[in-house]
């Protein structure tokens, strides 16, 4: 169960008004605004971890650059990576992260009530060895920084190097977003259910 996010503490950061955008970071703004993200689920603006960027530009470009790549450009499908992403959102309890992923993790075919299990914490049974495989290993990652010899093989039986690679990327890349999201308290949008409250 969710609730409104009306207690949730407001953001740490101040407020940047795009008039008094620097070159930097209105290169930043352009780059997510016609980036990939954007391309496929619309104009996204500086929300997330994005507007936390804009105080770190030519990192945050960086940053946004790798994010595209991992989001985009791997052999993972979609609802391995989010499986994946949800696991780190849920694990740090990064409000901002599960609320704009686990929309994205049902849109790519993933269960609802695997969904809500990674959201309250409990170990969700999806029926798809390869969903079920990803939320092992990134589990994994988190509580204990590795794989055992018997969770990698049992990685390599479901997914090639590659992927293996790939997932690893996803996990610590989200891990990033996670904490930076949660350090400086980035708000959901008004009216947004709290996805930890």
């Amino acid at each position: 169960m969710t609730q409104s996010n009306a207690t949730v503490p407001p953001s740490r950061l101040t407020p940047i008004e795009p008039e008094n955008l620097s070159p930097a970071q209105q290169a930043l703004v352009a780059a997510v605004e016609q980036g990939p993200r954007a391309q496929k689920h619309g104009r996204i603006g500086m929300a997330g971890p994005f507007g936390v960027w804009l105080r770190a530009p030519e990192l945050g470009d960086a940053a946004q650059r790798f994010g595209a790549a991992v989001r985009f450009a791997t052999s993972l499908p979609d609802n391995i990576k989010e499986i994946s992403i949800c696991t780190v959102g849920a694990h740090y309890r990064a409000k901002f992260e599960f609320y704009a992923h686990a929309p994205l993790a049902l849109a790519a075919g993933v269960d609802p009530a695997v969904v809500e299990a990674i959201r309250k914490g409990e170990r969700p049974s999806p029926s798809n060895p390869s969903e079920q495989a990803a939320y092992q290993l990134t589990q994994a990652l988190l509580d204990r920084h590795g794989w055992t010899d018997e969770e990698y093989a049992a990685g390599r039986a479901v997914f090639t190097e590659q992927e293996l690679v790939e997932l690893v990327t996803v996990v610590g890349y989200y891990c990033q977003i996670s904490l930076t999201l949660n350090a400086f308290r980035v708000a959901l949008p008004p009216g947004s259910a709290d996805p930890f409250p």
